[in-house]
């Protein structure tokens, strides 16, 4: 099926079996945009991805139509953490993403912010700091998407002011590779009115932090309540979240260029629930275009 030029919709897709696998499940769920892991999120292993594996990843691409690719890093990097060997582990970790991302030809990793432990000024520095290591270790055009967070315990990155920060903190010559990723269940365990005040959500992001810096959103409907600071995803529309906002996000013209990515659950049957997440997803941004065709022509009536 034909997509319009404006569709960047898929979801995170598993890369079992090697990543050349994950383009050809996007085409299987009928997705425009993957996110995937290119390691095992929650190990500190590193793999070896060679050329003959970089080479394979392309040719599944190009021959996808997959058109937007990010990556996830581990869950295991705590770039703010205090403990240094901690903290080293983690920059060579990623490190170690940023260099596949590269060689796969993946523009952007998505990441989130550390967990400061002890103090959260301190802790923000020290994440800025190794942003800036990274990308500097690891020059050429992949970038970092730092994802705001629900808020959970000493995380950072819950607040648009501070993710705003942790970018302003990075040198200014790196700056132009580090954007966002804002995920709808965090912001509303954050506290944001994404439910009942979506359009005053945007105004304050574009506000303290520009929403031409936003390029992902991952789009999940969320099974905890507003503020909770508990992040835990359900399927769009039937959460407490609701339909509404992921409709607003759909029909906005302003959001048609940000890769749009679910990360709802995948119950027994990933390429079942993903495939209905995306069909209701682009139901809610059909249904806007016949209804502005309607108005448009009672207009001229």
């Amino acid at each position: 099926m034909s997509r319009a030029a404006g569709d960047l919709l898929g979801a995170h897709v598993s890369t079992q079996g090697g990543v050349s696998r994950a383009p050809e499940r996007g085409v299987a769920i009928g997705a425009t945009a993957i996110q995937v892991f290119t390691k095992t999120p929650n190990q500190w292993r590193e793999p070896v991805v060679g050329d003959s594996d970089v080479a394979a990843f392309r040719a599944a691409l190009a021959a996808s139509g997959i058109r937007a690719v990010v990556s996830h890093d581990s869950y295991l990097i705590n770039l703010a953490s205090p403990d240094e060997a901690l903290r080293e582990r983690s920059v060579a970790a990623f490190n170690g993403e940023l260099a596949r991302c590269r060689a796969l030809g993946i523009p952007w990793v998505v990441s989130h912010p550390g967990n400061y432990i002890d103090d959260r000024a301190a802790g923000l520095e020290r994440n800025a700091r190794g942003y800036a290591g990274c990308l500097a270790q690891v020059p050429g055009e992949v970038g970092v998407l730092i994802e705001g967070t629900a808020g959970a315990g000493t995380a950072l990155g819950s607040s648009f002011e501070e993710l705003a920060a942790l970018r302003h903190a990075l040198p200014a010559a790196l700056r132009a590779r580090v954007a966002f990723c804002l995920d709808t269940a965090h912001l509303h365990a954050a506290g944001y009115d994404v439910a009942a005040g979506l359009e005053g959500v945007w105004e304050r992001f574009d506000r303290v932090v520009g929403l031409s810096l936003l390029k992902c959103l991952h789009l999940n409907d969320s099974k905890s309540a507003a503020g909770s600071r508990v992040d835990r995803h359900q399927w769009i529309g039937e959460g407490t979240i609701g339909p509404e906002a992921f409709r607003g996000i759909m029909r906005d013209p302003r959001l048609a260029p940000v890769i749009k990515i679910i990360e709802t659950p995948k119950g027994d049957d990933a390429v079942f629930h993903d495939r209905r997440m995306l069909r209701r997803l682009r139901a809610y941004q059909r249904a806007a275009r016949r209804n502005g065709r309607r108005t448009r022509t009672v207009g001229r009536a």
